[in-house]
């Protein structure tokens, strides 16, 4: 998807950890907007994005200077008690203006020098490897959540056609693993895969999260739904896939093949 790049010099960058992310002392969005352009993003149904009055995925804000705010404000906030960071909330911080902008790397640079007490960097991007000089020195600080929606590429290409190939994501995960970073697996919001999923995600990691539109959007699945989802599934014909319940048939395959407490459901598997 072709998208526009302007550039913002923030404010401010830490947000108070609320609703979803109250676990979390604060959320860190190092760009504004998205270029995956994700069908089923929340994000979508937020102002950041109505109001912006451009396609959802078509725009994305680089945030200038943010490091030097960040390193302010973080600094401040362990004054104050204990910081935990969900890296992001609205944005993928590896999304592919970041191979060039760096934006997040200059904040896990300024996280290095002064380690929050927890960070999770949520994203579906193979670019995240690249940093793992930096997510090392955290050490038990950080878990990367890599979401892996499915195992099935036809699948993928048929909702989020603008995000990585999901071999590209396992190979990731394959390479966090091999150097030693604390890393999950994400199957949120949970899509339509095969019986072997598990299996292909077992020797790669110790934690799987599990969420879907009805837990995870904010709204009781309401955001979502008024995307106009429920269409996608009916295009392919698999509108059992849709329903609230969905989610606790790949939740059953996953707690078959991982040890029970490392399947961990909605919000409980984002928490520090």
């Amino acid at each position: 998807m072709a998208y526009t790049l302007e550039y913002k010099t923030p404010k401010s960058m830490m947000n108070k950890g609320t609703g979803f992310l109250t676990g979390y002392s604060h959320s860190l969005n190092p760009y504004a907007g998205c270029s995956f352009g994700c069908s089923y993003c929340y994000v979508r149904q937020m102002p950041v994005s109505t109001f912006r009055g451009k396609p959802w995925g078509t725009w994305v804000d680089v945030k200038e200077t943010a490091a030097d705010v960040f390193c302010h404000e973080l600094r401040r906030a362990k004054a104050k008690g204990r910081v935990t960071i969900f890296m992001s909330s609205s944005t993928d911080p590896y999304q592919p203006a970041e191979a060039k902008e760096r934006v997040t790397r200059s904040l896990l640079e300024v996280m290095v020098e002064d380690p929050p007490d927890f960070l999770l960097v949520q994203t579906r991007s193979p670019l995240v490897q690249r940093d793992t000089d930096l997510l090392l020195r955290l050490g038990d600080r950080v878990r990367v959540s890599m979401t892996v929606e499915t195992d099935r590429e036809d699948i993928r290409r048929h909702f989020t056609p603008g995000t990585p190939p999901i071999e590209a994501r396992i190979r990731t995960l394959q390479q966090l693993r091999e150097a030693g970073v604390p890393a999950q697996a994400t199957i949120a919001p949970v899509l339509p895969s095969t019986e072997n999923f598990p299996e292909r995600l077992r020797p790669l990691v110790d934690r799987i999260c599990i969420d879907d539109y009805f837990m995870g959007d904010g709204s009781g699945g309401k955001r979502t739904q008024r995307l106009g989802m429920r269409r996608i599934y009916c295009e392919i014909g698999m509108e059992e896939w849709y329903h609230p319940d969905a989610y606790r048939k790949v939740y059953e395959r996953f707690a078959a093949v991982f040890p029970p407490d490392s399947v961990r459901i909605s919000q409980d598997g984002f928490e520090p």
